[in-house]
């Protein structure tokens, strides 16, 4: 039952950073497409799911949460590579912001999941 709550939890949070990242990348002089959005929701909500299921022992929760996001960001990051130039941000720019945001929401969702929530990884 803990590790179903912790899953849910987790990805909900996951949902949720989605947005929020959604709502950051579409702040922008341009309109987002579709299926960027779409992507970027997905990418995050991974995330959350990812540190939901996982009980790998990295010594500490917020260390799990850093590695977990910045794992599943790269696929997001790499793919970033691919947009039409920006004079806002430069491609390798967005490579490292979208690796280093990820790790930022991975931390936020463990703290929400492991001290909120009180729902700890189990081993």
């Amino acid at each position: 039952m803990q590790k179903a709550k912790r899953i849910i939890i987790a990805t909900l949070s996951g949902v949720l950073f989605g947005f929020v990242c959604f709502g950051l990348a579409s702040s922008g002089s341009g309109e987002l497409p579709c299926p960027a959005a779409f992507q970027i929701i997905a990418s995050r909500t991974l995330i959350g799911f990812a540190i939901g299921i996982s009980c790998l022992s990295l010594g500490h929760w917020s260390i799990h949460g850093l590695v977990m996001g910045m794992i599943f960001s790269i696929p997001l990051a790499i793919s970033g590579l691919m947009a039409p130039e920006n004079p806002e941000f430069s491609k390798s720019g967005m490579l490292i912001w979208t690796i280093v945001l990820g790790m930022v929401y991975g931390l936020l969702i463990e703290v929400i999941t492991s001290l909120l929530f009180k729902a700890k990884i189990q081993k």
